[in-house]
């Protein structure tokens, strides 16, 4: 075939192209310029839209779900309060969440400089939203996939994601619509605040968990320390939590987590190099440096020093609050756990931190003595009986015993899970059914005998309501399953009691006061019952400033306070019988009476007794010789007490005088056995009254709380305590004489102190309560030592007195004070001598010389007709 059929002849033209015109190029761009036209109109259109929608959806979602101004310039933020002591140093917190705020300007330059290098370089230049950022992620990240990218939001979108917008939304666009609230917020944000208010409510929002929550208090449970006092390194492994707390968690139990949290720090002192924060010296030393853990602590409320008076002081400041004149300006009352609040009180924490060292030093060794004691004697303090022991006492103890169960959180446990379906069903079929522990027991007996509850509306325990309420309650359906119930209930929960069990313990062995042991439940509540308690109060004498607070022997095992509780104070009242004589009476230290048998008859005085009172000395033992007052104090002869009540003739002088020293007349018996001590009182009371010895007679009411302030610096409450004179300063000076001739030698002896003291001891009747109250020119310190019960007790008075129980922690805590020095408290500080004449003789050769031929237990030689003629020669 030939090639040329095959090839077409271009020459030639088409058939039909005689019918077109060949057009010009101008021509051909003329033609279609119409058509580009329209594009390039629609392609503005589109851009034109794109832009007024990108913005009309701004508009939109400006009227949506977003916070107000009001909102923007108060984000909602629980925060911790904080208790302040004397010094500026937070003793303590009271939290929900464990928040501080923290200026900017008080945050640590480590902090700062890792969250700018790592987190939002251009921090101080944009104006929350970074575009360039932005641009850098869609480029690198979007288009190039690139992981390492970074991200595109600011520190000021991070803050308003946590004050905001944080759903946690997994769907896209929902995500996508967060993320455009965040940008809105971010731009109202950095409108309303500096760049430092800003950086500075981030960090104090984040929660770095554990109770970290703020960087101020993720500080101390990390790192045991302030912010403000973190290392570079350290710094940088809590900027690295930002990305995500929990992945990067130094104190994870999984150790690829912690491997990972330091390759996290590392990153971040990376960025630091990078930005010219550290050096590439510093940044090859510190990536080495390792964390352990070691510092790691959790915070609770129970952290710290002055548990108790913090447990105290949450009351007192609750109890404030609830009064209108301290509530907000809206007229809602504070919140101590979420409002952060500023608690200013008089704790000083080095006085609290000796007391509390005293305290273990010398309540381990008195629970030694303790356990030695009933361990000779082969029987527990529950079970002992002695002569005068009543019956009813030993009822008491068997009551307490059960109580302590049935108060127990293992058993109200076993109730809730045993108890709770017939007790709703009960409840269901009768409204007003009492189905506690004890009514359950009045119902049974009830039954059983058809009399309790007659016995006990005639002791008047229950009314005629509660019988009706009672009665109905066992006619009902239900109440034979309920008794069914609740015996199963009774023997599962004895079973579970009487089973030991593997449990931590209270304990003086170690320092963490925790020790793992297998115990019976039942034996657990009783191994804990059995520990001495102690309580006492520090006291500046002439402000009322309360300087440390022990309520008990550990917060954590034993919450009761015992600075507030009333125990009977024994021969610690006595000193006022005496002042109360020195001051009507003016008599002198030095005047002597007979150590016999003192009788107070019912129709002497006016004391109102319908039969005679002879009480005896302690130890039922008189020696018959002649006595100085100041000798019948030091020795708590009651002979010398009952004497003193004799001369004053009714109890109301007594009772005027320890009103004035601060305690509430209806806690004192209108009974001459007050001269012994027959009074129950706080250590509150009693320490309050002996700031009038230790301050020329004026009384000063002790106080703890100084001011609160909310979370702004605004006062919402203050207070002062202002002295009265109750003791005429030269009487008082007297009484100063005697308290120091009854305690300073023994205690600057054993103790080897040189501060000027005084004080008293008392002890109550089977030595139930040991007491000393101690006296310096700078201080009173008040202590009570016992078991919570009355037969928690030594059994001797060899180890169950005052001056074996209480005493020695008085002159521990003193030597402490000494050994540091501390500021304010002057080992060479004298208690002031009044100006002029005494008028009362303190010199006992003195006086002894010019009362010669005087019968002072004559009555005939005092009586108020001669008093004023006599005066000299009884002063």
């Amino acid at each position: 075939m030939s090639m040329e059929h095959n090839t077409p002849d271009t020459d030639l033209p088409n058939e039909g192209d005689e019918h077109k015109e060949v057009l010009s190029k101008d021509e051909l761009r003329e033609q279609r310029m119409p058509k580009y036209r329209r594009i390039i109109k629609r392609t503005w259109l589109l851009i034109v839209a794109g832009i007024v929608g990108f913005f009309a959806f701004f508009v939109f979602l400006s009227f949506g779900d977003l916070p107000d101004t009001k909102e923007l310039e108060n984000p909602k933020s629980v925060l911790a309060t904080e208790v302040i002591g004397i010094d500026g140093s937070v003793l303590g917190r009271f939290f929900i969440e464990n928040r501080v705020k923290i200026s900017y300007d008080s945050l640590s330059e480590n902090v700062k400089q890792a969250l700018v290098a790592t987190e939002d370089a251009r921090f101080f230049e944009h104006s929350g939203i970074d575009f360039r950022a932005l641009a850098r992620v869609f480029v690198k990240t979007i288009l190039g996939g690139d992981k390492s990218g970074g991200g595109g939001s600011t520190i000021t979108q991070q803050l308003s994601k946590l004050l905001f917008t944080d759903n946690a939304s997994r769907h896209i666009v929902e995500r996508a619509m967060q993320k455009f609230r965040e940008w809105i917020i971010s731009v109202q944000l950095e409108r309303k605040y500096t760049k430092g208010e800003i950086m500075a409510m981030y960090l104090n929002k984040f929660d770095f968990l554990n109770d970290g929550d703020g960087i101020q208090a993720a500080s101390e449970v990390y790192f045991g320390k302030p912010q403000s006092e973190l290392t570079i390194e350290e710094a940088a492994m809590l900027v690295g939590m930002l990305k995500n707390p929990s992945l990067f968690n130094p104190v994870s139990q999984l150790k690829w987590k912690r491997d990972t949290t330091i390759h996290r720090r590392e990153v971040v002192l990376f960025q630091m190099k990078n930005k010219g924060f550290i050096s590439q010296v510093q940044y090859d030393s510190l990536r080495q440096v390792p964390y352990d853990g070691t510092t790691f602590k959790t915070k609770t409320h129970n952290d710290g020093p002055a548990q108790y008076f913090r447990g105290e002081l949450s009351k007192k400041v609750q109890s404030i609050l609830n009064k209108e004149q301290h509530r907000k300006p809206d007229g809602t009352k504070y919140n101590i756990y979420r409002d952060g609040l500023k608690i200013y009180t008089t704790i000083d924490p080095i006085i609290q931190n000796h007391m509390e060292t005293a305290l273990v030093d010398h309540m381990s060794d008195q629970q030694n003595k303790f356990n030695k004691h009933w361990k000779r004697k082969r029987k527990s303090p529950w079970d002992y009986k002695e002569k005068d022991t009543s019956d009813a006492e030993m009822r008491a103890r068997k009551s307490k015993k059960a109580r302590m169960i049935r108060e127990s959180d293992r058993y109200q446990r076993m109730r809730i899970t045993m108890m709770a379906e017939v007790t709703t069903a009960i409840e269901k079929e009768n409204d007003g059914a009492l189905l506690r522990p004890v009514d359950i027991t009045r119902m049974l007996k009830e039954e059983k005998t058809g009399k309790e509850f007659a016995a006990l509306l005639k002791k008047e325990y229950i009314s005629k309501k509660m019988v009706k309420n009672y009665l109905a309650t066992m006619k009902s359906d239900t109440w034979a399953a309920y008794k069914k119930q609740n015996e199963k209930f009774l023997l599962e929960s004895k079973k579970a009691f009487d089973t030991p069990v593997k449990m931590k313990v209270f304990t003086y062995e170690n320092r963490d006061f925790i020790k793992d042991t297998i115990m019976s439940p039942l034996d657990s509540l009783l191994y804990h019952h059995n520990f001495l308690q102690l309580g006492s109060l520090a006291v500046d004498p002439k402000s009322g400033y309360v300087k440390g607070w022990i309520g008990g022997i550990n917060y954590r095992y034993f919450k009761y306070d015992h600075v507030t509780s009333d125990r009977q104070v024994g021969s610690t009242f006595k000193p006022f019988i005496y002042a109360t004589a020195i001051d009507n009476l003016s008599i002198s230290p030095c005047m002597e009476v007979y150590d016999r048998a003192q009788t107070i008859f019912p129709e002497e005085g006016q004391f109102g007794l319908l039969e005679p009172w002879t009480p005896a000395n302690s130890d039922g033992k008189y020696s018959g010789e002649l006595i100085s007052l100041k000798d019948g104090l030091k020795k708590s002869l009651n002979t010398v007490s009952v004497n003193l009540m004799k001369k004053l003739g009714n109890v109301d002088l007594v009772v005027n005088l320890v009103n004035q020293l601060g305690i509430q007349s209806d806690k004192i018996p209108r009974s001459p056995s007050i001269c012994l001590g027959a009074s129950d009182l706080s250590v509150m009371d009693m320490s309050g009254a002996y700031t009038a010895f230790a301050n020329k007679g004026q009384y000063t009411k002790p106080i703890y709380l100084l001011k609160i302030e909310d979370m702004n610096g605004k006062v919402i409450y203050s207070d002062q305590s202002i002295p009265q004179q109750a003791i005429a300063e030269n009487k008082n000076y007297v009484m100063v004489e005697m308290l120091r001739y009854a305690a300073e030698g023994t205690v600057q002896y054993q103790h080897k102190l040189k501060t000027q003291l005084g004080g008293k001891t008392g002890t109550t009747n089977d030595y139930t309560d040991g007491w000393f109250m101690g006296i310096t020119p700078n201080l009173v310190i008040g202590t009570w030592v016992g078991g919570d019960d009355r037969w928690i007790r030594f059994t001797t008075i060899g180890d169950g007195q005052g001056s074996r129980m209480a005493r020695p922690y008085f002159g521990k805590v003193l030597e402490l004070i000494e050994k540091d020095s501390l500021p304010g408290f002057g080992v060479d500080a004298e208690f002031e001598v009044p100006q002029g004449d005494i008028g009362i003789e303190l010199d006992c050769e003195e006086y002894q010389r010019i009362n010669q031929g005087i019968d002072i237990n004559d009555p005939d030689e005092f009586n108020e007709e001669e008093e004023e003629e006599d005066e000299d020669d009884w002063g």
